[in-house]
């Protein structure tokens, strides 16, 4: 399946090139969303979060990123 994604906004307090960022996807199985953010290192972190799968990684991202997801969800339901 070819998939395409669409820029829905970034964290107006990043850099000009930086993260995080928000974009959705045009699969017509499910919804899904791809963000680019800031890769969690911080090995305490990491702990608490547990085990992550080889193919799988966390990122952090402020709220004001899923705010613009919370606006598109609500415009999607409100069709």
């Amino acid at each position: 399946m070819l998939v395409h994604v669409r820029f829905l906004g970034k964290d107006p307090a990043s850099e000009q090139d930086g993260s995080p960022t928000l974009f959705a996807t045009d699969r017509t199985d499910r919804a899904t969303y791809i963000v680019q953010g800031w890769k969690v290192r911080d090995a305490q972190v990491r702990q608490e979060v547990g085990d992550v799968p080889e193919h799988e990684d966390i990122i952090e991202v402020p709220e004001e990123v899923l705010v613009m997801w919370a606006r598109r969800y609500q415009r999607v339901a409100s069709l």
